[in-house]
């Protein structure tokens, strides 16, 4: 069973003391590709470092993540834009919006998604939208641009059915993790009336770990319990849940 983690944050402090370990229990665990999307300037480092050391498993992305979006975003910019275009990234992100954090940056964050989604436009790549708190907002702003080319998943749904049925009509797909197995998140709600070749899983590591590890560290080992819950959810084998959605991350990032 080849499973697919199509966003986690490898690079963060919280894996400093045993990453290797990590990605070895990952590979054993059968999620053997790991999606790297970065945030600012100063992940770059750590994710290209990665990504040299593990060129079969983990797979980088550039952006600049919108709760790091401040009065500097243009020189920030600056530096995703020249990495972006002279770099080996299979994709365009973390991008998006968040009106969860912070207010203060939001009409920049804006600014800085449209940009980032033009580049992703221009040179065929895939984006990981971040929306929290700003679904709609940014199924808004996808949808006016009318960007050619453009795909991608929209990182960590947590939105409704409606939501999910017009991101799939955008031709995006819904990218679920660990909050899919939370008591009163609803999205095992939405996914029960998703189809599975909309969908590609996602553990945000080291953030949001699914039942039983909720309020513990993620990790990418962790997609196997993605995808058993989701097989709860659609009634069907956790090797077919693996299947498609390792067809559909495969499709989608061309990996």
């Amino acid at each position: 069973m080849l499973l697919i983690d199509t966003h986690l944050h490898l690079y963060a402090e919280e894996f400093d003391i045993d990453r290797d370990k990590v990605v070895e229990s990952a590979i054993k665990a059968g999620v053997k590709k790991l999606i790297l999307p970065n945030i600012d300037n100063a992940s770059l480092q750590g994710l290209d470092e990665l990504a040299a050391k593990y060129p079969t498993n983990c797979f980088p992305m550039m952006g600049l993540h919108p709760c790091y979006v401040k009065d500097n975003y243009k020189e920030e910019l600056d530096i995703i834009q020249d990495k972006l275009f002279n770099g080996n990234y299979i994709g365009v992100g973390e991008i998006g919006m968040d009106k969860y954090w912070d207010l203060v940056h939001i009409n920049e964050q804006e600014i800085a998604l449209k940009i980032q989604l033009k580049w992703a436009s221009e040179l065929k790549l895939p984006v990981a939208l971040h929306t929290r708190n700003c679904t709609r907002e940014v199924i808004d702003i996808v949808r006016e641009l009318k960007l050619p080319n453009l795909s991608g998943i929209f990182h960590c749904f947590g939105g409704s059915l409606e939501e999910a049925k017009e991101i799939i009509d955008l031709g995006f797909y819904l990218g679920i993790g660990g909050t899919v197995s939370f008591k009163n998140a609803g999205v095992d709600k939405v996914i029960s009336e998703i189809d599975l070749k909309n969908i590609v899983l996602e553990t945000d590591s080291p953030y949001l770990a699914p039942m039983p590890f909720r309020g513990k560290r993620n990790e990418p080992a962790y997609t196997v319990h993605i995808a058993e819950k989701i097989s709860t959810i659609k009634n069907c084998s956790t090797a077919e849940v693996a299947s498609i959605t390792t067809e559909n991350a495969q499709k989608l990032f061309r990996i």
